[in-house]
């Protein structure tokens, strides 16, 4: 009887280790087929354009940090960091070099008080060599009540930060 329990666990052992090396091997390809490559910091220019024409309206500097694990954090000098807090959102690795990232960033009135925020969607190509992506998206702008008060869309070329 002993010797039954003892084969049966040795198997149940053997299976166990199996899938999490099968797992293991899967989350490695996951990642060279694409899903880490992104991770870092990017300093980005950002285009605003208008949406029905493609017409250039203003284009601005930005930093945009995309964290191992899907977490990103950026800021921006299209508006003063007294009339902006810093976007924070999540990114995720969709085929290829092919990513999503959406963030979320309060609007402050001359006085300091939150009048609105605005959550940007974009759609990343990055580049073979992991160094340059381009990015097309849109914003929607919300008031503090969560009701949508305005659109628009965008467009970013970024530049991997390096140290050399």
């Amino acid at each position: 009887m002993k010797d039954k329990k003892m084969t049966k666990t040795i198997r149940m052992t053997t299976i166990f280790l199996a899938l999490v090396g099968i797992f293991s091997i899967t989350d490695i390809n996951g990642q060279s087929a694409g899903g880490g490559r992104l991770a870092g910091a990017w300093d980005t220019t950002v285009t605003i354009y208008n949406c029905a024409t493609g017409a250039p309206i203003r284009q601005f500097a930005s930093l945009g940090i995309f964290n191992q694990g899907g977490t990103f954090t950026g800021i921006t000098s299209g508006t003063p960091p007294a009339g902006r807090s810093p976007e924070l959102g999540v990114w995720k690795h969709v085929k290829a070099g092919n990513y999503a990232f959406r963030f979320k960033a309060f609007l402050f009135d001359a006085a300091g008080a939150p009048v609105a925020y605005q959550v940007v969607t974009h759609e990343i190509v990055l580049d073979d060599d992991d160094l340059n992506y381009e990015s097309d998206g849109g914003v929607q702008i919300f008031n503090m009540a969560g009701t949508q008060i305005g659109t628009g869309c965008s467009s970013a070329v970024g530049t991997r930060m390096v140290v050399e």
